[in-house]
């Protein structure tokens, strides 16, 4: 379970969002900027793919799972350039309103909230979905040579994860990831060393609140002696008091 403030969101810097639901019971919670509509980076693919695999050529779904597995641009390009319908039609179908294609897919724009909702449709729609096995054997090294594997892929029972950065791999990261029981996403404007900070102290542990402390025990007083009351003796039986003799009548006139 994440930390919630008072108001129920996530707690997380203001530069970061991150969002995460629970399967079983439904339980959503995110941070206050949960459906700011940031850069989709290459979080955007899994929209691209989900489009891809059920309307896209045999060599085309290849293309799409290698697209997810090493995060590659060119097949992004070239998908997205026969597709170019695919970020909006999968948004619609899947409501994710904070999603939106400006005609390029490196510059679209989506949340964490969008993420997370995908996410939890497709396990609970589509369990054995081609984007989640994706997702689950996705390369530890991207096309270009970033790493995966910082923000929500380090998290307990992750099974599968899609990254994003900018081309600088600063700017801005991002990551979705899914479990059994768990979809969860993030995004900040930072490095990926940032999201992952920001993401871990936002599913730390609450620490327990402390118990309180012992009362002292009262030292006795040195030099005074214990005081040792004598037995008291028992007091005799009162006598028993002889009847009052009855008064005589008073006389009236």
């Amino acid at each position: 379970m994440p930390r919630q403030d008072g108001s129920g969101h996530v707690v997380a810097p203001a530069r970061t969002q991150v969002t995460v639901a629970h399967s079983a019971t439904g339980f959503r919670a995110g941070t206050p900027n949960q459906h700011e509509s940031r850069p989709a980076l290459s979080i955007v693919k899994l929209y691209i793919a989900d489009y891809v695999f059920a309307h896209g050529s045999a060599a085309d779904k290849a293309d799409a799972t290698r697209m997810l597995q090493v995060s590659d641009d060119n097949i992004a390009s070239r998908l997205y350039a026969k597709y170019p319908q695919s970020i909006s039609t999968t948004a619609n179908a899947y409501g994710l309103n904070d999603t939106h294609d400006p005609g390029f897919w490196g510059n679209s724009t989506t949340s964490t909230a969008d993420s997370v909702t995908y996410l939890e449709a497709k396990k609970r729609q589509d369990p054995g979905s081609p984007v989640l096995a994706a997702l689950a054997s996705a390369s530890p090294v991207a096309a270009d040579g970033m790493r995966q594997d910082y923000g929500t892929a380090v998290l307990p029972g992750v099974i599968g994860t899609k990254w994003g950065w900018s081309d600088d791999r600063t700017s801005f990261t991002a990551s979705a990831s899914f479990g059994a029981d768990f979809s969860v996403a993030a995004q900040t404007n930072g490095p990926a060393a940032q999201l992952t900070g920001d993401v871990v102290d936002a599913f730390r542990p609450s620490a327990p609140s402390p118990a309180p402390a012992p009362t002292p025990s009262i030292p006795g007083i040195p030099g005074l002696p214990d005081l040792q009351l004598p037995d008291l003796p028992a007091l005799p039986a009162l006598p028993e008091m002889p009847p009052m003799p009855a008064l005589p009548a008073l006389p009236f006139p």
